[in-house]
């Protein structure tokens, strides 16, 4: 059974959100400041969203790979002081049309060009960390490389659409387009390479500081992935390797008709009779990339939801048996002691509180739900006990300001009685949500850099089923100031974290 955490604080801030002069955060010199300022704040936790290659939509949660990094995170100022890119060359681009928010289109159309030259003028080949490196990820790295120089050569299509033999993985065909794309590939190496490199410098220095790096994995992987390419029998594919059912949640207040996901579910009894390697594999290199693991959707794993592949919506679902504790053995086996945090919030069932208790981690619980429903709700504050991990509000949700300021006099009454701040401003209740959970039994709190900052609406970093504005929220040089960390520091002094 897994240790509850100590009494701590930390920060949910996706890489991306960071500052920096190229379009997006990386692996740069804000991220060392960043990491400079958690230790300032007297935080101990950095929480970053998934690091996967983002595909259309631009969702961490819907990556090309559940093993790859995202090229956009290859920091450019470092490549420039290694001398595989001059400034001028890089200044040359385009990078962003405001501060404040990614652009994808502009990212992609100038990131790939500049990691070609990089890999141009690198000499990285004879070197033994790359040798290093390839060993060490042989077991994903070639497949993925493969998958994504096929993907370019048949103008970006899902793998379904690719020709027969190369979509069915025969073997004449793989050594035909390993032959064929074999310079493609090895560039695509050369960014994961360049990825792990600089992540591996940023989480030693974040360790060394006493910072440790809550990752969050999605528990489902994209149809179009190297993953479900790779390994179609570890998914319940028909014989032309399309799903025959997917991933979603039920109808319920949220939703009429329900969310279908669209991912392709797992084959557990094909996965159990193989000793859950592929899962084995998968936690393996996450314990690696990261200190925690948050495990997003974990309901999942002890049941998980079945919509027939053809419904256009999820209210033909059905709810299915997962591993439950089997899969739980196989994950600490494979995660050599690091923590697991449960993402368990939706639909409360019985069998997931058993197996959360069973298993010693920690669920999850958000004070943007604590006020809906009556007073038994599970997310007030009066019901936590200390094997949790407290949240302001997650990735899905708006930011505290912009939560609060939605709402109309009448529903901000229980809050502000709950909070005593009867009179105050937006603002001064979020530093009383703030105190509320510094002050809770939680063992660990964590709130999106965005409430610390106190941004509105425009700081929301995910709105569920839409797409085109998501993700793309950064924080601006000099935002993080003196009084936020000071403020921070403050709470931690007085309530122990």
């Amino acid at each position: 059974m897994q240790e509850n955490f100590s009494r701590s604080a930390g920060i949910l801030m996706p890489v991306s959100s960071l500052p920096s002069p190229y379009g997006i955060g990386t692996f740069g010199k804000s991220a060392y400041e960043f990491v400079d300022n958690l230790v300032m704040a007297r935080q101990k936790y950095w929480q970053v969203l998934p690091l996967g290659p983002t595909s259309y939509g631009d969702s961490p949660y819907a990556s090309f790979s559940a093993f790859a990094g995202n090229p956009y995170f290859i920091d450019l100022d470092m490549l420039i002081e290694e001398e595989l890119l001059t400034r001028e060359y890089v200044e040359s681009f385009r990078w962003n049309m405001e501060e404040q928010y990614v652009d994808y289109g502009m990212m992609y159309n100038s990131r790939f060009t500049v990691l070609k030259e990089a890999y141009h003028n690198s000499k990285h080949l004879g070197t033994e960390e790359y040798q290093d490196f390839l060993e060490e990820n042989e077991f994903w790295l070639d497949g993925y490389c493969l998958y994504c120089a096929c993907k370019k050569k048949f103008n970006y299509m899902a793998w379904q659409s690719w020709d027969d033999d190369i979509k069915f993985r025969k073997e004449k065909a793989l050594q035909l387009y390993k032959e064929e794309l074999a310079e493609e590939i090895d560039y695509y190496r050369f960014i994961q390479f360049m990825f792990y490199k600089q992540w591996n410098k940023l989480k030693e220095y974040a360790n060394e500081k006493g910072i440790e790096i809550i990752g969050d994995i999605p528990i489902y992987v994209a149809m179009d992935s190297a993953d479900v390419w790779q390994n179609p029998e570890v998914f319940q594919l028909d014989e032309d390797l399309e799903p025959k059912k997917v991933a979603g949640v039920p109808p319920d207040a949220f939703s009429e008709t329900g969310q279908r996901w669209g991912n392709p579910l797992y084959d557990w009894d094909k996965i159990k009779k193989d000793d859950f390697s592929w899962w084995r594999k998968r936690m393996e290199h996450s314990a690696n990339l990261y200190d925690v693991i948050r495990i997003d959707h974990f309901i999942g794993t002890v049941k998980y939801y079945a919509i027939p592949a053809e419904d256009n919506d999820a209210r033909n679902g059905k709810w299915c048996k997962g591993p439950g504790m089997d899969l739980i053995k196989a994950i600490d086996e494979s995660i050599n002691g690091k923590s697991i945090i449960a993402e368990d919030l939706g639909v409360k069932m019985p069998e997931v509180v058993e197996v959360l208790e069973k298993s010693g981690y920690p669920g999850m619980k958000v004070l943007e739900f604590a006020f809906d429903g009556d007073r038994k709700n599970d997310h007030l504050p009066y019901n936590w006990i200390p094997n949790v991990v407290a949240y302001g509000g997650t990735h899905d949700n708006d930011t505290l300001v912009g939560y609060f300021s939605g709402m109309q006099h009448w529903e901000l009454g229980y809050i502000r009685e709950y909070m005593e701040c009867r009179n105050g401003s937006i603002e001064d209740l979020v530093d009383k949500v703030f105190k509320t959970a510094y002050e809770s039994v939680a063992n660990l709190v964590i709130f999106q850099m965005q409430d610390v900052l106190k941004v509105g609406h425009i700081g929301r970093m995910n709105l569920p089923s839409s797409m085109g504005t998501n993700w793309r929220w950064r924080m601006l040089n000099g935002q993080f100031s003196h009084d936020k960390i000071e403020r921070l520091r403050y709470l931690c002094d007085i309530y122990g974290r």
